[in-house]
């Protein structure tokens, strides 16, 4: 097995159990290793740290499979990790009954580069790293094992595959796909689920207690919900009884599925929803010269800075939408807005939110932190920002 050398000093992060090693931190490779093979690393001074994935093409050269540097990475190994990773969330009582769950995710389980979502009898997998693309096998055997899926449908077509000199690759792993599509019923509302063409594995699963919130405070509230997609925070302002909701995203066929889902869900005032296909920047202006209120208003767009080079720009655009946000409020009206964005941290996501509140002229309050749900926990090794974050604000 081929052996990665570590610079004087760079050990130091995998003391404290983060698993990458990036390209700064390696002095040499000796050894053959091709992408995605297993190698030990080891420090300046020859002490074995941990067995981990190498993945040349990438800035992260490597990510580490165990700190145990004896530990055998095997398809043992990798059922081992796909079993305790599902087993984890059975555990969480929140979770039960929930027909969309998220069983693993990356770093978090110990599984770099991993993600997997189920959705009724289908798992969704997606792999992002050359490690795990090269053990792509080992990780469908497991899922099938531990859930008893009929299928495992793959979407390994993020860009980032890219930047490890992977092509992108999807389709059934496993079974195949119900014939009459996919639909999921999350805390009462009934979704379809496009796992061949919808955004990341099909739905954004980190939303659920987030959507389930905003029915809890829709009752009776005029609703906008912005970059809504396919409608699942509106769906649950109207089951939370909402007196009305107004959705607006750029996207067409995101709305044409939105309408689709409103139509699954016969229980639901079709009277209340109005839908219209727009830019939302240009959007929330032409509702604040029409003088529009809401009196909840939810903005969660889409990724504004995938990496901090871009934070400043991003800072901008979420400046603007919050701005607006806050002057389309009715008195005593509330905000609920998030960011996705790895470039962007809480503590200044915070510092954006509460300039635009200043900049608006309101007086505003936090009354909730939103996060993600519980199954997509943030490890160790996973820096904050590149995951869900937002706040919920109440108007005076």
């Amino acid at each position: 097995m081929a052996q990665l050398i570590l610079h004087p000093g760079k050990e130091r992060s995998l003391f404290r159990r983060h698993p990458w090693i990036f390209a700064g931190s390696v002095d040499r490779l000796e050894g053959r290793a091709r992408p995605g093979d297993t190698v030990t690393v080891l420090t300046a001074e020859g002490k074995a740290l941990a067995r981990a994935a190498w993945s040349p093409s990438s800035q992260i050269r490597a990510r580490v499979w165990s700190f145990d540097a004896e530990a055998a990475i095997d398809h043992a190994f990798f059922k081992r990790a796909v079993a305790a990773s599902v087993a984890r969330r059975a555990a969480i009582p929140a979770l039960h009954g929930q027909a969309g769950v998220r069983l693993i995710h990356g770093e978090s389980d110990g599984l770099p580069g991993v993600i997997a979502d189920r959705y009724g009898d289908v798992v969704v997998l997606q792999l992002t790293s050359a490690g795990a693309d090269k053990w792509r096998d080992a990780i469908v055997a497991g899922l099938v094992q531990a859930t008893g899926c009929a299928a495992v449908y793959e979407r390994s077509d993020s860009e980032v595959r890219g930047l490890e000199g992977l092509e992108s690759r999807t389709g059934c792993a496993h079974g195949a796909l119900p014939a009459g599509g996919l639909t999921i019923v999350e805390n009462g509302v009934r979704m379809e689920v496009d796992v061949e063409g919808g955004h990341k594995t099909g739905f954004y699963l980190d939303q659920r207690d987030n959507r389930l919130l905003t029915g809890q405070l829709a009752a009776g509230r005029a609703v906008l919900n912005c970059f809504c997609y396919t409608g699942g925070f509106s769906l649950q302002a109207l089951a939370g009884g909402a007196e009305s909701v107004l959705s607006i995203d750029s996207s067409a066929p995101a709305l044409d599925s939105a309408r689709r889902n409103l139509a699954l869900n016969p229980q639901l005032d079709v009277s209340r929803a109005e839908w219209q296909e727009a830019d939302v920047f240009k959007a929330l202006r032409a509702l604040k010269d029409e003088g529009r209120k809401f009196d909840l208003i939810v903005l969660d767009p889409p990724k504004f800075a995938p990496s901090a080079a871009h934070a400043e720009r991003a800072a901008r655009a979420y400046k603007d939408i919050n701005l607006f946000g806050f002057r389309l409020l009715n008195p005593g009206g509330i905000l609920m807005t998030y960011s996705c964005s790895g470039g962007i941290g809480q503590e200044l996501f915070q510092k954006i939110v509460a300039g635009a509140a200043i900049d608006a002229g309101v007086d505003a309050r936090i009354i909730y932190r939103l996060s993600a749900a519980p199954d997509h926990p943030i490890g160790l090794a996973v820096p904050e920002g590149e995951y869900l974050k937002g706040l919920a604000c109440q108007v005076g």
